[in-house]
């Protein structure tokens, strides 16, 4: 079956606005991609019909909110191809999921003089979360770099690793340069000298099919609201083994099997360990429609079109005067550049003016930022419904600016 474009952009009504009196050219998803029906009914209805708080209820709406909610971590654990859905936790998005790992994992097997290896292409989700944990427990933070061509450095990866290694986090695909890691690879690497592994998936999963069973990582998470589905809500896959060894992060409700005063309480069973409070329900509802709505086109349909995309537009900046494109030329989903020496906050809002939405600033990856000695860089992101005219107006607004600023 043909990739019918138009039908696609259809099923996303945002897509028909216009910006500053232009047709909008959403080139952010990166960011946060847009919604399809499909997914925005799926809340829609739930609220309105099907709205009641999960667990424990014995009525028959709670029932149905329950079991829809369950059903929707089955939907995540087949998207990854994990071995259980109980190897699926519902977190707010990556940024919780990774700081879930560090605190529950992290403070509790890290010691004074280990040490954890990040890259430098890491998002600050994959950062910062480490570097707290490392000062709680006095664990070091090592640092895998980059070629000069934007990839990472994988021959340094044996030197950064000794005795003393405990745990491997990585991106899958960068946010800026999209550089698509070899994670499989780099797992093995890591497995073979007995460290967990952690890979943020954010920007992977919405490009291509992700099997964490194959990838043979500890842990894989990823945000709803970058998948075509809402905010407020991810998943965090954990190796059965590895969750039912971690201590719980936050306690409250649904976490607990008994409580006890003053001392005494004891914990449920993984994943729901790791879930206090009430969940987002409707976020989870709607995710289960991302899941169903991507499955009907196809991952494999989305790759090509995508990768067809991306070399068109590569193909068309390549005109553009005094343009400078950061990363290597295979990537996913991104592309990241600087027009001449102008600002990017100035160059994006311009384009801005000509109703094509980019994003700007140090994209939460400030170490790469000074990596490439640039205060920022302009981000154009491109999905599932974006077009080769999208990608013509990019070339073509850049070269306008770069006529009018000089």
């Amino acid at each position: 079956m043909s990739y019918d474009l138009a039908r696609i952009r259809a099923e996303f009504p945002i897509l028909s606005r216009e910006v500053n009196g232009q047709p909008l050219a959403y080139l952010d998803s990166a960011a946060s991609a847009q919604r399809p029906l499909a997914v925005i009914d799926a809340e829609s209805y739930f609220y309105q019909h099907g709205y009641a708080a999960v667990h424990r209820g014995i009525h028959t709406l709670s029932a149905e909110a329950t079991t829809a909610m369950e059903h929707v971590r089955s939907q995540a654990a087949r998207f990854l191809n994990a071995g259980s859905a109980d190897e699926i936790i519902f977190v707010k998005g990556t940024t919780e999921g990774i700081n879930l790992v560090a605190n529950c994992w992290g403070l509790s097997q890290l010691k004074a003089g280990d040490n954890v290896i990040i890259t430098a292409m890491e998002h600050h989700a994959n950062i910062v979360p480490w570097q707290m944990v490392a000062e709680r427990t006095g664990a070091e933070i090592r640092v895998l770099p980059l070629t000069e061509n934007g990839e990472l450095d994988i021959d340094r990866l044996d030197g950064l690793i000794d005795s003393r290694s405990r745990l491997l986090a990585v991106t899958h695909v960068s946010n800026v340069l999209g550089t698509v890691n070899p994670v499989k690879a780099l797992v093995a690497k890591a497995k073979a000298a007995g460290l967990v592994t952690l890979i943020d998936g954010a920007q992977a999963v919405m490009h291509d099919k992700v099997d964490v069973q194959d990838i043979d990582c500890d842990f894989y998470v990823f945000s709803g609201h970058k998948l075509y589905g809402p905010n407020g809500i991810g998943i965090l896959y954990g190796r059965q083994a590895l969750l039912e060894q971690m201590p719980p992060w936050m306690g409250g409700g649904a976490m607990i099997d008994t409580v006890v005063l003053p001392v005494g309480t004891t914990y449920g069973k993984s994943p729901w360990r790791f879930e206090a409070g009430t969940p987002n329900t409707g976020g989870i509802i709607g995710l289960g429609a991302a899941f169903a709505w991507i499955e009907t086109l196809g991952l494999p349909a989305i790759k090509a079109h995508e990768r067809s995309l991306m070399r068109y537009a590569l193909d068309k900046l390549a005109s553009v005067p005094d343009l400078i494109i950061y990363g290597p030329t295979e990537r996913a989903g991104v592309i990241a550049f600087n027009l001449g020496k102008h600002h990017a906050y100035d160059v994006g809002s311009f384009l801005d003016q000509y109703g094509i939405a980019i994003r700007t600033g140090h994209h939460c990856a400030m170490p790469l930022m000074q990596h490439y000695g640039v205060p920022a860089m302009c981000r154009a992101s491109f999905a599932l419904y974006n077009s080769e005219e999208e990608a013509d107006r990019l070339a073509a607004g850049l070269t306008r600016i770069q006529r009018l600023l000089g």
